[in-house]
């Protein structure tokens, strides 16, 4: 069979959403098939081009493809009678973030038509798939809520599993992945202000924009937390990555209501190392089980300082923590072939 994996890409820009469709097309391949990414540009901003590049997408007709997999907005408008999508999120500006008032869309008519605009083409893209899953229960509960289909969650298994196989415990908190705003890293320099001095921070990952790591870069100083601190803010060579997480005393990722679990969290959690995050963080509730599989707090400075504190000042709880969440994936049982299986039925 020949598959198309069909996914959005914002020049210089590179996160999970591509890392999984390379390695979902690796895994494709190793299940017998012929497989290949078509990555379509999509520029979110400003939002009025948005339906131009709508419209691209839905003009796009393919031959020579047996099997089509959709990953996101708009890439997931793509017309094929054999389309399957993997619904890792919708424009969530024209959703939840729409209503919390976060939207990029204009305001008045005009953002209230776009709107409109998104949200039938859609549902009129969920219509015409033979099967929809999600990557979390969150996005599956928001398509539903939203649109009204229904979904499979099919979580994504780990990349490069066998990188993260844990190690001896440092002195630090590992923040890692994407930086910007909505991931909220600079909530961790406030609250390491507040923690007491024994606790440190590694914050590693390329920032989608200059100005994201300008403000990391201006609160450390304007905080003084040069001596606490490390930022090393550039996409990592994975066992870089691996081996700063690998060497951590806890993981924290404190996204604003993300669809999915993340793969630093899933990552760590395989690595047996005990979770941080906040109340309002989306997916990865599913995995951070308070006072179980590590901490949640409210998301301000004065709580998660507290967290901080507790994950760096007794090691052997950290473990017992650690132990907790890596037993709780594992029970997940998710792996490469079952998961390229159920999207090729």
């Amino acid at each position: 069979m020949k598959v198309l994996i069909v996914n959005n890409m914002a020049p210089f820009v590179w996160g999970g959403a591509e890392e999984l469709a390379v390695h979902l097309q690796k895994n494709v391949i190793a299940a017998g098939h012929e497989a290949e990414v078509l990555r379509i540009p999509f520029q979110w901003e400003p939002a009025s081009r948005i339906p131009s590049q709508m419209l691209m997408v839905r003009a796009f007709e393919l031959t020579n493809v047996d099997h089509v997999i959709a990953l996101k907005f708009p890439a997931y408008l793509i017309r094929h009678p054999r389309k399957t999508l993997w619904l890792l999120h919708q424009y969530r500006q024209a959703y939840d973030l729409f209503d919390a008032g976060q939207t990029n869309l204009p305001p008045g008519p005009a953002g209230e038509e776009l709107r409109t605009l998104i949200r039938n083409a859609d549902s009129e893209s969920f219509a015409e798939s033979r099967k929809i899953f999600t990557n979390s229960e969150v996005t599956r509960q928001r398509l539903q809520h939203y649109n009204g289909f229904d979904a499979e969650v099919l979580l994504p298994p780990i990349n490069d599993a066998e990188l993260f196989d844990g190690g001896q415990a440092g002195d630090y908190v590992f923040a890692g992945g994407r930086i910007n705003d909505m991931k909220r890293q600079y909530l961790l320099l406030e609250a390491l202000r507040r923690a007491p001095r024994n606790v440190k921070l590694l914050i590693a990952g390329p920032p989608d924009r200059p100005a994201d790591g300008e403000r990391l870069r201006a609160l450390v100083e304007q905080l003084g937390l040069a001596d606490r601190v490390r930022l090393d803010l550039r996409f990592l060579p994975r066992t870089t990555y691996a081996e700063y997480l690998n060497g951590a005393a806890a993981v924290a990722y404190l996204p604003f209501d993300e669809d999915s679990l993340g793969y630093v969290s899933m990552e760590a959690a395989l690595a047996g190392k005990a979770l941080i995050t906040t109340t309002d963080s989306g997916g990865i509730l599913s995995l951070v089980k308070h006072n179980e599989t590590g901490w949640v707090a409210e998301p301000d400075a004065e709580a998660l300082a507290s967290v901080l504190s507790q994950a760096c000042d007794n090691p052997q709880r950290a473990a017992v923590r650690g132990a907790a969440a890596k037993a709780l994936w594992l029970s997940l049982g998710i792996n490469w072939p079952q998961t390229v299986e159920k999207l090729l039925q």
